[in-house]
C-alpha cells in the first residue's frame, strides 16, 4: 500500500497548491484525512492546469469510497451536475464549484470506473482500479495523489490507441492535436518510467505479447508503419474490455455525434430549448435581469451566458423589442418602423423615446399601436413558453427583461390600455399573455438599479421625466412574488458581473 503523507507534509503550501481554488484544496485535504482511495489519473504533464481550474481535474475513486467522496465534495461547496442521457456514463460524474476569487468554475470529473475512449462515447472499461489506486503516489509539488510513472505510461499508450475514432467528430477534428498531445506526454514521462517495470505491470494486467507492444510503443520515437501495426495489435488485444460491440459502438457514436452537432449549432443559431451536455441537479431555472434602458442588462446577460455555458447548458431569451433576438413576425414589423416614423412625425403622450407630443394617440398611431401591441404580446407568449420549456428540460435560462402586468406600459407591461378603443379579443389575448407571465415568475430576478443621470447619459433620446418615473416604478415591481436581488449597477461592470454570477450560482 502507498504510504500517505503526514498532515504537515500534505498541507505545506506549494506554488501549484496556492493557484488551486480554496474549496478544491480543502476537499483534497479531506480525501487524505478521511482515507479516501483516489488519484489524479490523467497525464501529470497537464496536472498544473487542472489544479488551477484551467481544465477538468479527473480523479479515479475506489468504488467502496464513492459515497464518502461525494459527501466530502458536497460539504466543500461542490455541486453535482448530471450529464444528459446522450453524454452520460454511470461510472462518471461531474462536480462543479464556482470560485469567486479566480472567477473559475472548477470541474472535478469523478471516475468510479476506469473508462477510456473517444470524447463522445467511452468505449473501454479497464478493470484495474484497485491496482492503479494501490500504486498511486503522493505528488508534493502539486498537493495531490497521482499515478506512478509506470501506470501513467501504460494508460498513455492505451488511451492513445483507443481515443481516436472516425465516427466521433470531436476526435476526428482534434486528431492531429491528440496525436501530438500523447507524443508529448510520452516524451515528458520517459525519464521517470522504467522499461522493465512497465513491462512487468503490463504483463500482469494483459499478456506478455501485449506487454512487448506497449513497451515498444512507449519507448519508441518511431511513428512508422511498424508503430501503427503495434497499435492495431494492442487495440485487438483490448477487445475483451470493450463496453459495446463494434456495430453498436459505431451506431451509438454516430447518434451522439448527430446530437452533439445539433447542440453545437443550436447554441449558435435557433437556440431551441434542448439540453445536450450537462444540467443542474433537480432541473433548470429562469433568471431574469431587469432594469430601465441603459442599466446594462444585455451586456450582463451575454457575459453571464458565456461564463456559465462553458460547463452547463444555458440559453438566453430577449423579452424586449429593441436590438435583441426577435421572432420572424416581429422582425417583419420592425422593418416598417422607419416608414411609420416618417408618417407619424412624433409620438403621443406616454411614449419614452423620440419626439413626444403632448397629445392623445391619433387614428394612425392607434391603428399601428394595435398591431404592434398584438405582435409584441404574441412574441412574449412564445418566448415565455420557450423559456420555461428550457428550464423544465434542465437548462439555465437567462432573460433580458421579463413580462409583467403590475404596471402597464412599463418594462414589458401591457400596451393596449393606451388606446381609447380596442377590440375585445385582442385585449383579452394581451391580458392572458401577461397574466401567464405573472403565474410563471422567474426563479430569480436581478434588479439593476442606476441613477437618473446615468440613464440620461446612456439614453439621450429618453424623456428625463419618464426616466425618473420608471426608476421609481422599477422598485415597485414584485414579479408574482419571485425572489428579487437588488444590484447597484453604478459600480464598475466587473463588480456588477461578479455579484450577478454569485447570485446565479447560489441558485443552481
Amino acid at each position: 500500500m502507498t504510504v500517505r503523507p503526514a498532515t504537515s507534509e500534505l498541507r505545506a503550501p506549494t506554488t501549484e497548491e496556492v493557484r488551486a481554488p480554496r474549496a478544491a484544496r480543502l476537499a483534497i485535504e479531506a480525501f487524505e484525512d478521511e482515507k479516501i482511495s483516489y488519484c489524479y489519473w490523467r497525464s501529470s504533464r497537464r496536472l498544473p492546469r487542472a489544479m488551477a481550474g484551467e481544465s477538468d481535474l479527473d480523479l479515479l475513486v475506489a468504488a467502496e469510497d464513492r459515497h464518502r467522496f461525494v459527501e466530502i465534495l458536497l460539504r466543500h461547496g461542490f455541486k453535482l451536475f448530471p450529464a444528459t442521457p446522450a453524454a452520460d456514463h454511470p461510472g462518471v460524474a461531474s462536480f462543479l464549484n464556482y470560485d469567486e476569487r479566480s472567477d473559475v468554475i472548477y470541474h472535478i470529473h469523478a471516475h468510479f470506473r476506469l473508462i477510456v475512449g473517444p470524447p463522445l462515447l467511452k468505449s473501454h472499461w479497464l478493470p484495474w482500479e484497485s491496482l492503479i489506486l494501490e500504486r498511486a503516489v503522493w505528488g508534493p509539488e502539486f498537493g495531490i495523489r497521482m499515478l506512478d510513472p509506470e501506470s501513467e505510461a501504460l494508460l498513455v499508450v492505451i488511451r492513445s490507441c483507443v481515443e481516436s475514432s472516425w465516427s466521433d467528430p470531436i476526435a476526428l477534428k482534434n486528431r492531429a492535436a491528440t496525436v501530438r498531445k500523447f507524443a508529448e506526454d510520452r516524451r515528458a514521462l520517459r525519464a521517470r518510467a522504467r522499461r522493465e517495470a512497465l513491462h512487468q505491470l503490463t504483463e500482469r494486467l494483459l499478456t506478455r505479447d501485449l506487454a512487448d507492444a506497449v513497451t515498444e510503443i512507449f519507448f519508441s520515437e518511431d511513428s512508422s508503419r511498424r508503430d501503427a501495426v503495434l497499435r492495431e495489435y494492442l487495440r485487438k488485444g483490448l477487445q475483451p474490455y470493450r463496453i459495446y460491440g463494434a456495430a453498436e459502438a459505431h451506431s451509438r457514436s454516430l447518434g451522439r455525434a448527430a446530437l452533439w452537432g445539433f447542440g453545437f449549432l443550436n447554441q449558435k443559431f435557433p437556440q431551441a430549448p434542448r439540453p445536450w451536455r450537462r444540467r443542474p441537479l433537480g432541473g433548470g431555472c429562469v433568471v431574469a435581469l431587469v432594469g430601465v434602458d441603459g442599466s446594462g442588462k444585455s451586456t450582463i446577460v451575454r457575459t453571464a451566458q458565456v461564463w456559465l455555458s462553458r460547463e452547463i447548458d444555458t440559453m438566453s431569451v430577449y423579452f424586449g423589442t429593441g436590438d435583441g433576438r426577435a421572432t420572424l413576425p416581429m422582425l417583419a414589423f420592425k422593418m416598417m418602423i422607419p416608414l411609420a416614423r416618417l408618417v407619424l412625425r412624433g409620438r403621443p403622450r406616454g411614449s419614452s423615446h423620440g419626439t413626444v407630443r403632448d397629445s392623445s394617440p391619433g387614428r394612425s398611431y392607434s391603428a399601428m399601436m394595435l398591431i404592434w401591441a398584438s405582435v409584441v404580446a404574441w412574441e412574449k407568449r412564445v418566448k415565455l413558453i420557450r423559456a420555461w420549456r428550457g428550464a423544465h428540460r434542465g437548462l439555465v435560462v437567462l432573460t433580458d427583461r421579463y413580462p409583467q402586468n403590475e404596471i402597464p406600459s412599463f418594462n414589458d407591461g401591457p400596451l393596449l390600455h393606451r388606446l381609447a378603443s380596442v377590440p375585445r379579443p385582442l385585449s383579452a389575448f394581451e391580458e392572458a399573455t401577461y397574466a401567464l407571465a405573472n403565474r410563471l415568475p422567474p426563479d430569480l430576478v436581478i434588479r439593476l438599479l442606476v441613477s437618473p443621470e446615468t440613464v440620461e447619459a446612456r439614453e439621450p433620446t429618453m424623456d428625463p421625466t419618464i426616466i425618473r418615473t420608471r426608476l421609481d416604478q422599477l422598485r415597485r415591481l414584485r414579479f408574482g412574488g419571485a425572489r428579487i436581488v437588488n444590484v447597484d449597477a453604478e459600480q464598475p461592470l466587473v463588480e456588477v458581473v461578479r455579484i450577478v454570477k454569485k447570485e446565479i450560482w447560489s441558485l443552481l
